[in-house]
């Protein structure tokens, strides 16, 4: 598998909900279409608020992972 490249990082560590999400909406606005953001957070509650922040603002997630106590996401802007 290709390693994912992101043209932008956001390190949401120690972020509760809802702002790795409210954070995430404005760093994926600020890329162009095509472009790809990788979020990193420590919610335990990120996985699922990522998945439906993907479905409900129409954006890829290309991957979901944990590394250690980190979660980290791949979007990529769509629209």
């Amino acid at each position: 598998m290709t390693a994912l490249q992101e043209d932008k990082l956001l390190d949401c560590s120690g972020m509760l909900c809802p702002v790795p999400v409210i954070k995430t909406s404005k760093a994926i606005k600020e890329l162009q279409v095509g472009q790809v953001l990788k979020m990193v957070a420590t919610d335990p509650g990120a996985p699922a608020d990522m998945e439906a922040w993907a479905r409900q603002t129409g954006n890829d997630l290309l991957d979901s992972h944990k590394e250690g106590e980190k979660f980290i996401f791949y979007l990529k802007r769509i629209k």
